[in-house]
């Protein structure tokens, strides 16, 4: 089993859980994080100035079976694509087992 954790714009959020649908991935979690980039600089709108060093992001967390791993990363990496800087990241680790708590089921049969 492979764990997929993604960091992506907010605003690619609904592309990228459409893309996962679309390849059989329908179970995930996400969180709305904040986090520090390269960007250095600030920007101002409107007068006001706006600090761009902390950046807004959905983070994406997904377990699945070994067979998914490619598709699943194609699609967010498809999906969330800008092409500008602050795409965001995508990791892949394994995972070594996982358990269904109610029926204390082990192994792949429990991502399903």
């Amino acid at each position: 089993m492979k764990k997929i954790e993604a960091i992506i714009r907010r605003s690619k959020y609904r592309t990228v859980k459409e893309a996962l649908h679309d390849v059989g991935i329908t179970f995930f979690s996400y969180w709305d994080v904040t986090g520090v980039g390269n960007e250095k600089k600030g920007s101002v709108y409107r007068g006001v100035s706006y600090s761009t060093t902390d950046i807004q992001r959905r983070f994406i967390s997904l377990v699945i079976p070994d067979d998914k791993e490619t598709v699943a990363v194609d699609a967010i990496l498809t999906a969330a694509k800008t092409g500008e800087v602050g795409d965001g990241k995508v990791f892949v680790s394994d995972i070594t087992e996982a358990y269904r708590i109610r029926t204390a089921t082990k192994g792949v049969e429990t991502l399903s």
